[in-house]
């Protein structure tokens, strides 16, 4: 069939699905523009889609922001005018594609960080030297003159900036860009993330799919227009991310709930929405994702007196998938309820950071479709129900995928031990974080903690997971017998982050064992470790051990990069 394809000049086709699995990989996708001009065009769209997204991953930073500049090629005489009056004027004319077109993704926050990076480093402010400042006769003309430099670095970069972004969204609009993804941070930084130019053209927004609000309530205004325009002119969107505002005046959050309400009112595929803080059951049961909606998300949703869960869940009728991160009052009055469905339900993940006395009622009806399980302590001493949550876990849920367990007592090690050895068929996602601050006396138990997992945990993992993260107060002759005892299982991304080491020996002598166990056994794909001596040092930072992990296949990246929290696992799913 392949071959026919091919026969039948279909090539560009089945090599355009190729590289789309490439999507997320920067490094490949430049590979692939140098082939040929095939191999090029079929690329630069794909690597044009999302090109902010460099200043998520700091494994591109060697990447310059110099993408932005073959945008401003695009500006019209006048903006350019202005932009050679802020001191930018060189602009290459030697563009050979379209680039504006193809951007898929907006965020506005990715924006701004990109924007103001990209102008620390172009943009050239004359401010008082430094060698002038020095040498002033007291402590109060130097501070004086310090602030002066630093008011008017904010005060030009502050309106350069503002240039820059204004300008790129239009130069995406005028290029009959249309996005499919809309991150819209409003709280992020002072800046009109919403320009009347958006709110003009419903070309733009027209095909959006995923749309993700992030708020707060000292911008709530700002988001009203946006809400009211994607009403009107928008009913394509699929995933809807829709946060709370409490604390806002009553009109403001009136108005608000309303335009929230409308907005999902008016799509027709609604298919996930997640809601923070609020959850306005009344808009679901009277909008058109009663028949669409397959995954609801509730996060730090109070459930006290709300007793109206029965009815939102029995008249959602595809519903395949339920998500609580967080959540309070899971009483008898939630569970009551969730136990009278005449339909299953179906519970996907569920993160908690206290025991409750229902809680087996919940997993007895739901402990079948349990994947997600996250637990996050702050009672450091022994507590004898967190001890029994573990084994009702254990008990009723054998599809755990995902396990993340945080800031843990002693008594929560061996039902820990019994539940990873229960899962271990399923389980692909481990992370154990011990990664407390409270002094010395907690420092020290923290130790004997970390000791013990380091000793028992390897021998019980499966033989192959997708993520391992152990963030734990570690010594040498513990953390050489977790990499002895784990040789078994091949990890594909691998994290430790240690708040043990103090001093470099320590240091040394952890990525000893490290090249000796991982490195040259190549039992990981992707690997970060960040350590503290003084301050947090990263693997990543050490360009030499780098190289040296690159040469067995390894790549490694920065821990935060690479770390998968359960936001990141629940919205990527």
């Amino acid at each position: 069939m392949a071959c026919s394809k091919i026969f039948l000049g279909d090539l560009p086709d089945l090599l355009y699905k190729i590289i789309q699995y490439f999507r997320s990989d920067f490094s490949t996708l430049h590979s692939c523009i140098l082939v040929n001009r095939l191999w090029c065009r079929l690329t630069i769209p794909l690597l044009w889609e999302n090109p902010f997204s460099i200043i998520s991953n700091k494994n591109n930073y060697s990447i310059k922001y110099n993408f932005i500049v073959t945008y401003l090629v695009k500006l019209n005489d006048n903006d350019k005018i202005k932009l050679y009056e802020f001191g930018i004027n060189n602009l290459s004319t030697n563009i050979l594609f379209n680039h504006p077109c193809f951007i898929k993704h907006l965020d506005t926050r990715l924006i701004s960080i990109c924007i103001e990076r990209w102008a620390a480093a172009v943009k050239k402010i004359e401010t008082l030297p430094y060698t002038f400042i020095r040498n002033l006769p007291n402590i109060e003309s130097r501070a004086a003159a310090l602030k002066k430099n630093r008011t008017l670095r904010n005060s030009q970069n502050s309106d350069f900036i503002k240039f820059i972004y204004k300008s790129l969204i239009k130069i995406f609009i005028e290029n009959e860009a249309i996005i499919h993804t809309f991150d819209v941070s409003i709280c992020y930084k002072p800046i009109d993330v919403i320009p009347k130019l958006i709110l003009q053209s419903s070309n733009f927004v027209r095909n959006i799919k995923n749309l993700h609000l992030r708020s707060s309530s000292l911008k709530i205004n700002n988001i009203n227009p946006l809400l009211k325009f994607l009403s009107s002119n928008c009913s394509s969107i699929s995933s809807l991310f829709i946060p709370s505002f409490k604390g806002t005046s009553s009109s403001t959050a009136i108005e608000y709930l309303s335009q929230s309400s409308q907005l999902i009112k008016s799509q027709k595929n609604l298919s996930k929405i997640l809601f923070f803080y609020d959850f306005p059951y009344s808009t679901l049961l009277n909008s058109n994702c009663l028949n669409t909606l397959n995954t609801i998300i509730l996060c730090n949703i109070d459930f006290k007196n709300m007793n109206f869960l029965n009815e939102v869940f029995e008249q959602l009728n595809v519903l395949e998938s339920i998500h609580i991160i967080d959540c309070r009052s899971l009483d008898f009055n939630f569970l009551q309820q969730i136990t009278n469905l005449t339909k299953p339900f179906k519970l996907k993940s569920l993160f908690v950071n206290n025991t409750f006395e229902s809680i087996e009622l919940l997993l007895q009806k739901s402990g079948d479709y349990l994947e997600n399980f996250g637990f996050e302590s702050f009672n450091l001493f022994d507590d004898e129900p967190e001890s029994q949550l573990f084994e009702l876990i254990t008990k009723y849920c054998k599809k755990i995928e995902f396990f993340e367990l945080c800031e843990f007592n002693s008594q929560n090690i061996y039902p820990t031990f019994n539940l990873i050895k229960n899962i271990q068929q399923n389980l692909n996602y481990l992370t154990i974080d011990l990664d407390y601050d409270f002094g010395k006396y907690f420092y020290n138990n923290i130790a004997k903690i970390s000791s013990n997992i380091l000793q028992n945990l390897g021998q019980i993992l499966p033989p192959k997971l997708e993520y391992l993260n152990m963030s734990l107060v570690m010594n040498t002759n513990d953390f050489v017998i977790f990499l002895k005892k784990s040789q078994n299982t091949f990890i594909k991304k691998l994290l430790f982050k240690d708040d043990g080491i103090q001093d470099k020996t320590g240091k040394d002598d952890m990525l000893h064992y490290t090249k000796e166990y991982i490195m040259r056994k190549e039992r990981v794909k992707y690997f970060a470790f960040r350590f503290y001596t003084n301050k947090w040092d990263e693997l990543y930072d050490l360009e030499d051990e780098v190289k040296q992990f690159s040469l067995h296949n390894i790549v490694v990246q920065n821990y935060n990069d690479l770390k998968i929290g359960k936001f990141k696992r629940i919205l990527e799913e």
